[in-house]
């Protein structure tokens, strides 16, 4: 669309050129005489003036009437066709609007906070009322916003003032209702909650029907009426001077009946500890019999097992110094015998060692007698066992004593 605009606008304007070229050919064609070129000049001057006003009327009505327009962040455009009567939904972007055949309203869809603020105070322009007839105020704030599944097809009903036109008043006829219904002290204090929710459940099919969503209520300070509120403070301090005493008066017989339990508590204690030593020495009397029953047939054993174990005692040393004495006469009589066959068998030794130095005294007398030089090699053996001596009879015929010895065994050996 918007070249087409371009397209037309270029257009008007090669006309408009093309009549002024037109004109000053003309112009210069009639100039060879000078009253046809003056009449030239000035239609040439007019068409100029008339397309630079043609040309300032289009920009002016562009200007006033842009062809583009922007649909901002958190905003919904309802674009509506004047001639088909169709309706389609634009988001965040830029929307083309042609001028006399499509119409562009905006939508926030963000949430909006709307105050009665005339029935904030008691003695504000229109104050709520009570059950009662008292006038009071309550600070009220409404969060609603407009519901995106519902504008395309309420935007030819919406008005350009919702919040003056539908929420206020949908508003006020809850609000003035539901609190009619109420006492002061109840919707001072203990019907808070349960206002709210009624208020809530009523408004919110209301604003629906509209395409509007309660988001949620708040229900703040309440302003009474000066007089009420005076009397209304001398009330709660009677009442609470009332509770005070009375939770007084109830702490003392807390207390009373705190002590009288305490002492029927320290008897039922005392009588209960009694009934227990009683018990717990009984308990151990019956206990001590029991067990000197069986402690003494147990003694009467140990007195018996000793006994016993005394005369085993007896009977194992008489048989112990029995078996000692029996042992020492064994020892005695072995002793005897040994002493005995050692004495025999040192005469034995004795009878056998004379015989045998008799014998060989014998046999040494008779080998001294053959050979006397044994005397003198027994005396060198017994002066010293490192001299080693030959015995030899001397020769005849004085010559070297060993001579004799080698010449025998030189003769020896050829022999």
């Amino acid at each position: 669309m918007l070249q087409r605009l371009k397209d037309l606008v270029r257009a008007v304007g090669g006309w408009f050129g093309g009549r002024a070229t037109q004109f000053g050919s003309v112009t210069a064609t009639a100039a060879k005489n000078g009253a046809e070129r003056a009449l030239w000049g000035l239609a040439a001057a007019k068409t100029a003036i008339v397309l630079l006003i043609v040309m300032g009327a289009i920009a002016y009505f562009l200007y006033r009437h842009p062809p583009v327009q922007n649909v901002g962040r958190g905003e919904m455009g309802v674009r509506t066709n004047r001639l088909a009567g169709t309706v389609s939904e634009w988001r965040e972007g830029s929307v083309l609007v042609i001028p006399g055949l499509h119409e562009l309203r905006l939508y926030s869809l963000r949430d909006h906070i709307y105050r009665p603020e005339q029935a904030t105070r008691a003695d504000g322009r229109a104050p709520l009322q009570s059950v009662e007839g008292l006038s009071l105020g309550v600070d009220l704030s409404f969060r609603y916003a407009l519901d995106p599944l519902k504008v395309s097809a309420l935007a030819n009903d919406l008005p350009d003032n919702i919040a003056g036109e539908i929420v206020e008043p949908a508003v006020q006829g809850v609000i003035y209702k539901v609190f009619a219904c109420y006492t002061v002290r109840e919707i001072f204090s203990t019907k808070r909650v349960e206002i709210q929710q009624t208020i809530e459940d009523e408004l919110t099919p209301k604003l629906a029907a509209d395409g509007i969503l309660l988001r949620g209520m708040l229900m703040g300070k309440v302003d009474l009426p000066a007089d009420y509120r005076r009397g209304m403070e001398g009330l709660l301090a009677e009442e609470l001077a009332t509770a005070k005493m009375r939770y007084t008066l109830e702490l003392k017989d807390k207390r009373v009946k705190e002590v009288e339990l305490d002492g029927e508590a320290e008897k039922a204690r005392r009588e209960k500890a009694a009934e227990a030593a009683g018990r717990e020495q009984i308990i151990a009397a019956r206990s001590q019999e029991e067990a000197m029953k069986h402690v003494l047939p147990f003694k009467q054993r140990q007195i018996e097992q000793r006994k016993l174990e005394a005369e085993a005692e007896k009977a194992a040393r008489i048989r112990n110094a029995e078996g000692s004495a029996q042992a020492r006469r064994i020892e005695a009589q072995g002793e005897a015998d040994a002493r005995k066959k050692l004495a025999d068998a040192e005469a034995y030794r004795s009878e056998q060692v004379g015989k045998v130095n008799a014998e060989q005294m014998a046999r040494e007398g008779v080998l001294v007698s053959q050979h006397p030089l044994l005397i003198q090699k027994a005396l060198a053996d017994k002066l010293s066992d490192k001299i080693q001596v030959i015995i030899a009879p001397p020769p005849t015929d004085g010559s070297f004593i060993g001579g004799t010895l080698l010449g025998s065994q030189a003769a020896k050996g050829r022999q």
